[in-house]
């Protein structure tokens, strides 16, 4: 094989180590276990990702571990310090680090983790032995490179630091545990660390909770800070009659939920590339030779609210079908530099209580508790395994359905056949029509209709979440209650709810907890439509007809603003006619500057692209706003037209202009909107949704200088067709494979998207050994 040989390098030297200091021998690039063992074949392709072959899931855990430690163990390291609530203890004890501790520490002495793995091991009741394996490989394959490298670490962000230290397979299952609950009592964990009885110590000090309100705020269940764009391409809508996927996550570019590239295999057994979030050991969106998937963040709801009676005089007991149940106090303790910090927790038979000041106060009459529903959700893991095994949109399907294991994502996806499918068959509290009916009290039924939040009445067993005959786990929805549609042309989704998978077959008719129907779909969600459609009839200035995967990338990366294609014109015409405006401060701003730089725009959001950032920060400013009213009949195009005799147009013009001030308003966005890597400012396209594109990036201005840092955004970008000689097409992710400063692969991906280049997927032979910068060396160690 071109390129093959052992590794010659600082992580090779540790490599050669462990294999030797274990007990293997290595002959020739091959790692011989005596007695048994963990033993992973790791071919590095271009860009830095490893291709990893092993006997069993236990041995591909190792190499996945061994991988992800080579490129990322400043990344793991803290995600492991925060699941075992230690952040105040080794990053200082703010109000967020002793919040999430605290959090973290309740779940420990609960033993959440451990019940986890309490049960039948078929991956229903409790995780099946192939992915404990690959969780205890994993582990130890992490500790094998820890060992080795321990002072050799460069990373700057934990060399040398005390806080890095062997992880326990329980530290996974704390860490996976977390991820389940990210968009339910994980970002509630500031409210429920907040919950104290009124008159608690003599005091009804005010608390605070901001991430909990921004939870009860928003208008569903999406976690903060993510999103995603996906198509699901059948026979008809691609050039070559077969499947298509656009994975297009949108999530942060630092920290412990980057994304990671990886192909794993055990031969005859499992098989898959794409990508996982750091410290997972499985592929989480990828493609194996017939099938492939992505997810994007769903709008359900993924916890209940229950309104408790208290006890006249006893604020922590509450009534229940006309008995009083007391509720559960647990003080919990974590390190701080400063000294031990002590909480005292509430919990009901429904879940935590918690507390958003204004919205859910605990008086001496009510308090509210949650149920969320992903808490026990121990199965994701073994649904990930068993996705990657499907072999058709109807295996995948069966998967869904029989598994309900994904947290918070929809699922969109296509196979070799050509059939295309969506899917949010995602763990959602079972509050059906009737229930919502019956048991949310009058004064929240309005917030359940607009945001899906139910709020139950906690008196009445009756008004429990109850089992749907056909769900996997009691108090979720079955999939008869969740939509999934499969077509033979497209699917798609941008963050909205189902209702839109495909325009022309509207799906109706769901719980409103799962999310909206015929309501104002999202600028972006009508652009990814508008973009399918546009390429089906050949109308969007490329050749032909269909999608190939370099037509899906070139679409993907287009960069159009579609706001700006909606009502640039106007708000030009509208700047020019009245070129003075009033700000929010009151003071008096000139527009001329930004007329003109309007005017010039090429309504996209490219490198080259002059006087994006106006339009960007307008819009962002609540300057989008419509004269036509939103119309069901026509979701894709109303509402369309620019409000001019709105004030508040204008005005968001001036406080644009005003927030831009020191950055010339006609700049290149590739000249001020940048991704550092070490000394080197790389130039970065993509854009705010508010704006409408496609091509998310997010980033915070900074004045006089423009948008030095990606916040989050477009992530991982796979265009993949199943076609009959094996997948196809391309992949790359965005921040590169390393956060390591010190990594050859630290830069590589950011400069290559920067130029709207791509990696290839190298998931046959012939694709792997073509690549000239293979490496090839093998892990392994003699099983303890």
């Amino acid at each position: 094989m071109r390129g093959r040989r052992i590794v010659a390098r600082a992580t090779a030297a540790a490599t050669a180590t462990v294999l030797v200091a274990a007990g293997l021998a290595v002959t020739g690039g091959t790692a011989v276990a005596h007695g048994g063992g963990y033993s992973a074949l790791i071919q590095r392709a271009s860009y830095g990702v490893p291709h990893i072959t092993a006997r069993d899931f236990a041995s591909l855990g190792y190499g996945v571990g061994y991988a992800q430690a080579e490129d990322n163990i400043c990344l793991i390291a803290e995600q492991l310090v925060t699941v075992n609530g230690q952040r105040s203890r080794w990053f200082g004890a703010d109000t967020d680090n002793v919040a999430s501790d605290l959090f973290h520490q309740k779940a420990i002495d609960d033993r959440a983790a451990e019940r986890w793995l309490v049960g039948r091991r078929d991956g229903l009741s409790a995780p099946s032995d192939e992915v404990r394996d690959q969780m205890r490989g994993f582990a130890a394959g992490y500790n094998a490179y820890l060992r080795g490298a321990r002072k050799k670490i460069n990373d700057p962000a934990c060399a040398g630091q005390e806080w890095v230290r062997p992880v326990t397979e329980l530290d996974l299952w704390r860490a996976n545990r977390a991820r389940m609950v990210r968009a339910s009592s994980g970002a509630l964990a500031d409210g429920i660390v907040a919950a104290t009885p009124p008159g608690a110590d003599g005091s009804d000090a005010k608390v605070s909770a901001p991430r909990a309100e921004a939870v009860v705020t928003a208008r569903d269940g999406a976690p903060a800070g993510v999103g995603s764009n996906a198509y699901g391409l059948g026979r008809r809508a691609t050039t070559s009659g077969a499947g298509m996927l656009l994975a297009n996550p949108h999530f942060p570019w630092d920290g412990d939920e980057r994304f990671y590239r990886m192909r794993l295999k055990v031969p005859g057994r499992y098989d898959v590339e794409g990508a996982a979030l750091i410290g997972d050991p499985l592929v989480e969106i990828g493609h194996n030779g017939k099938i492939a998937w992505s997810h994007t963040v769903s709008t359900a709801r993924r916890f209940v609210w229950h309104r408790l009676t208290l006890v006249p005089g006893d604020p922590t007991s509450y009534r229940y079908d006309g008995r009083t149940r007391k509720m559960t106090a647990r003080t919990v303790t974590v390190r701080t530099p400063a000294g031990p910090i002590s909480r005292t927790l509430h919990d009901t038979h429904f879940g935590p209580v918690v507390v958003v000041p204004g919205r859910f106060d605990w008086t001496t009459d009510t308090a509210y508790a949650i149920t969320d529903v992903n808490a026990t959700n121990n199965r994701a893991l073994d649904g990930w395994l068993a996705m990657g095994r499907a072999r058709s949109v109807g295996e995948l399907r069966s998967v869904l359905d029989r598994r309900q294991f994904l947290p918070w994502v929809n699922v969109i996806a296509a196979d070799r056949h050509g059939r295309a499918l969506y899917a949010d068959h995602s763990v959602v509290p079972r509050v059906t029509d009737s229930l919502a009916a019956a048991c949310i009290p009058a004064p929240f039924q309005n917030l359940y209709a607009t945001s899906g939040q139910a709020v139950l009445d906690g008196s009445r067993s009756a008004c429990e979440l109850g089992r749907d005959r056909d769900a996997a786990v009691p108090g979720i929805l079955g999939p008869a209650n969740l939509p999934t549609l499969v077509r033979d042309d497209y699917v798609t989704n941008s963050n909205d709810s189902y209702w839109l998978a495909n325009p022309a077959r509207p799906l109706v008719g769901y719980p409103r907890i799962v999310g909206d129907e015929r309501t104002v779909r999202s600028l972006r969600t009508r652009l990814g439509v508008h973009q399918v459609r546009q390429r089906l009839a050949g109308t969007d200035g490329l050749p032909g007809r269909g999608f190939t995967t370099g037509r899906l990338w070139d679409v993907t990366l287009g960069n159009r603003a579609y706001g700006g294609e909606l009502v640039r014109d106007d708000l030009v015409r509208l700047c020019e006619a009245q070129p003075t405006a009033t700000a929010s401060d009151g003071t008096t701003v000139d527009l001329t500057a930004a007329c003109a730089a309007l005017r010039g725009w090429d309504l996209r959001v490219d490198l080259d692209s002059r006087g994006s950032h106006v339009f960007t920060e307008f819009a962002r400013a609540g300057g989008l706003r419509f004269a036509d009213p939103f119309d069901p009949a026509a979701p894709l195009t109303t509402p369309n037209r620019l409000a001019v005799d709105d004030p508040r147009v204008r005005t968001a013009l001036a406080d644009a202009v005003k927030l831009l001030g020191g950055i010339p308003l006609d700049a290149r966005l590739g000249d001020i909107q940048s991704e550092p890597r070490g000394t080197e400012r790389i130039p970065i396209h993509g854009g705010w949704p508010e704006a409408g594109v496609f091509n998310m990036i997010i980033n915070q201005v900074q004045p006089g200088v423009g948008y030095p840092k990606v916040r989050h955004g477009t992530s991982y970008l796979m265009a993949v067709e199943l076609g009959r000689d094996g997948p196809s097409g391309r992949q790359l992710l965005t921040y590169s494979q390393s956060a390591n400063p010190n990594s050859p692969w630290y830069a590589d991906q950011t400069r290559l998207y920067s130029a709207k280049g791509w990696d290839t997927i190298k998931f046959t032979k012939r694709q792997l050994r073509a690549d000239p910068n293979l490496v090839t060396y093998r892990v392994g160690e003699r099983r303890r």
